[in-house]
């Protein structure tokens, strides 16, 4: 069997394991966040989203040595060397630990002060928010805790681990949330609360799962390696300005929108943001499964390899996207009257703006992979990050001038497009690849099948009567569309025979198993 279809064979069966943990997480996530928000109320739902957002702001660090985390194993796994993975992974631990220590200064200072001065909350919510602040805390830190082991378990390509301890997590979530509306204390603190002890609960799982099965994970030393950290400290010197520039859009415009709308709006964003963090997982899938590969090729030297999977990795990626964005920007209002019983103001057009930015968006998890495999990311992160920080900014003169908060997503689309046109460029030049080609290929089919997928299920919206049943069949055809455009149009002649050939071979199977 040859690299390629072994290669081919093991991103299938990664991808699969972590589809199976989305279809699943996303039908229970769904249904939790309508509970969350029917027992929390707006006010307090959007309070929770811009509070827990303060914490995030304050976790850039986690952010950038996830990736460098991530990036040094892939290398060390690619060049087969057990000693330097446990070096890697010990000297993980111990600057995670660090960064640990500085988001808890810097919240219970910055964050606190900032929280009881700054942030535009009801003074009768202030002391709950206060104990959302705390909690969230918390739970920040076993999340930075836990990212050596996560990172691990991708770099192993052991995504089962992920379908199966998501699906426990999710359950926990659902059982917790049902029985928040019998708390004896104030709901938002006892939400905060729960979503603490999930997180810690997760974190231990995911500790047992890989002591159990990596060698790496057992017998820490908690010895630094000062060459190591050197290096991964170098390394995510550069991230930690990209890491800031896509904490500064989620997070910091959640802050932005607070000071100018208040609480109600920033429910909406978090509905918004939870819908398309269900659409994420589905691309993130199946580039957590790629990823890595990306990143073993290059280190095996393995150039033209390299360029198939980021080519594949793109197209693939804005495909698996748009399968949602055409049924679910055509039918936006009916879907969140169905899902939610009451649907915050801006929600449908934040809904709308946010999964095409994310669309946009699409190609650059293969790009920044790869652009991370060759460990020259200095220019690469300064000119993204300048283009990304000036979002809030941005955004903030809009509010200023009286405009609505749609107006953060407009300015962030640009943005996002911008950033793209750079990546590419920028990518194709430092991995040697042909950029006119990867560009008419890429945006020829993508563009085509973007544009062809939304035309019949627009024409039957616009005929078809009103009604939750008129609506899911619009949904339904909007996603047959996009499969049907991108079997013929999406995928080159080489995928479209394999992908027949795979049906085929599954075909006969159940026919003789029947």
């Amino acid at each position: 069997m040859s690299y390629t279809t072994e290669n081919n064979k093991r991103i299938a069966k990664n991808t699969f394991f972590l589809y199976f943990r989305t279809l699943f997480t996303m039908a229970v996530s769904l249904y939790t966040s309508r509970v969350v928000l029917e027992n929390l109320g707006v006010d307090d739902f959007g309070i929770y989203n811009v509070v827990g957002g303060i914490v995030m702001f304050l976790s850039f660090l986690n952010t950038s040595m996830a990736s460098a985390t991530q990036r040094f194993l892939n290398i060390e796994l690619g060049k087969n060397d057990k000693v330097g993975i446990k070096r890697i992974f010990s000297n993980a631990i111990i600057i995670h630990f660090f960064i640990a220590i500085m988001v808890i200064l810097l919240a219970e200072s910055i964050g606190v002060w900032f929280l009881n001065n700054h942030m535009n909350i009801m003074p009768d919510r202030i002391e709950a928010a206060n104990y959302v602040l705390q909690f969230s805390i918390a739970t920040m830190v076993t999340t930075i805790i836990s990212v050596p082991y996560n990172a691990t378990i991708i770099a192993n390509e052991k995504m089962s681990a992920f379908a199966y301890i998501s699906i426990v997590e999710v359950t926990l979530k659902l059982i917790l949330v049902l029985l928040l509306a019998y708390s004896p204390i104030d709901k938002l603190i006892t939400y905060a609360i729960l979503m603490f002890f999930v997180s810690l609960t997760v974190r231990l799982i995911y500790g047992a799962y890989c002591k159990k099965h990596f060698e790496e994970c057992r017998k820490i030393k908690f010895k630094p390696d000062l060459k190591i950290i050197k290096q991964m400290m170098s390394f995510s010197m550069w991230t930690v300005i990209g890491a800031l520039s896509s904490i500064g859009h989620g997070q910091g415009i959640s802050i932005v929108m607070n000071f100018f709308f208040g609480v109600v709006v920033n429910a909406a964003y978090g509905i918004a943001n939870q819908v398309n963090q269900v659409v994420s997982n589905f691309v993130n899938n199946f580039m957590t499964a790629l990823n890595p590969q990306i990143v073993k090729t290059y280190s095996a030297n393995q150039i033209q390899e390299m360029h198939t999977l980021i080519a594949r990795g793109c197209r693939l990626g804005f495909f698996l996207v748009l399968f949602f964005v055409v049924p679910i920007t055509i039918e936006t209002p009916a879907l969140l009257k169905f899902w939610l019983k009451e649907v915050p103001d801006y929600t449908t057009d934040f809904v709308r703006l946010v999964l095409l930015i994310t669309l946009f968006n699409s190609f650059s998890s293969p790009l920044s992979a790869a652009q991370g495999a060759t460990g020259n990311i200095r220019n690469y992160q300064i000119i993204l990050t300048t283009l990304g920080l000036l979002h809030i900014p941005l955004a903030w003169c809009c509010f200023a001038k009286g405009l609505n908060p749609n107006y953060a997503m407009y300015v962030y689309l640009i943005i996002v497009i911008l950033e793209q046109s750079f990546r590419i460029v920028f990518v194709s030049r430092s991995i040697s690849m042909d950029v006119l080609p990867f560009v008419r290929d890429l945006l020829f089919r993508c563009g085509t099948v973007c544009c062809l997928s939304f035309v019949i299920p627009i024409i039957l919206h616009l005929y078809l009567s009103e009604g939750i049943i008129m609506s899911l069949s619009v949904c339904v055809i909007g996603a047959l569309s996009v499969l049907l455009f991108v079997f013929i149009i999406g995928i080159d002649k080489n995928e479209r025979q394999g992908l027949i050939k795979t049906i085929k071979v599954k075909i006969n199977k159940t026919g003789k198993i029947n």
